[in-house]
């Protein structure tokens, strides 16, 4: 079909079907001598980017420039430098800047002063031989396997190494802080 018919068809005139050729935002498709030739692709090629106009609240020209920058590099990296310039973009980071950044979160969460980090989660009684030796690999003094609440490190509580939680102490009293 041509232009006239084809404008009717979309809802515009066939000037704003020409101004959206010369943005390229039809496909280049011509008949012989040189006419337009209007078919359902087309048609549906105009009407899509009518939706994106629409949908984002761009003109056909904002439209046209956002293909050039998706198709062409130099266009895309002046956009893009634009971009990180102005602060509406930031630079990509690089892995070896992800775990520079990680490690640095790392040493500001040590206190000060510190070369290592606190061990945490040691089994209890290891390193020292002497509490190790009643509670041996977590091992309750009874014989039983221990649980979550019965062993305890002594940090939350403040009982003993291999003092189950829920029985007093032999021969000595309830255990201090109850």
């Amino acid at each position: 079909m041509r232009i006239t018919e084809a404008a009717r068809r979309l809802g515009m005139s066939p000037r704003m079907l020409r101004y959206r050729e010369a943005l390229g935002l039809l496909p280049p498709v011509r008949s012989r001598g040189s006419h337009r030739r209007f078919g359902p692709e087309e048609l549906s090629a105009v009407a899509q980017g009518v939706e994106l106009e629409r949908r984002f609240d761009v003109s056909p020209a904002e439209l046209a420039f956002g293909l050039r920058v998706l198709s062409d590099p130099a266009v895309a990296q002046a956009v893009r430098d634009l971009g990180l310039r102005i602060g509406r973009l930031q630079a990509p980071r690089r892995a070896l800047d992800f775990e520079k950044e990680k490690a640095l979160r790392l040493l500001q969460g040590r206190p000060p002063g510190t070369a290592e980090a606190p061990p945490q989660g040691r089994p209890t009684g290891a390193g020292d031989p002497r509490k190790a030796a009643g509670n041996a690999e977590g091992a309750r003094h009874d014989g039983r396997a221990p649980s979550e609440k019965s062993v305890t490190d002594g940090s939350a509580t403040g009982h003993r190494p291999g003092q189950t939680s829920h029985r007093p102490r032999p021969g000595r009293g309830p255990a201090p802080g109850r």
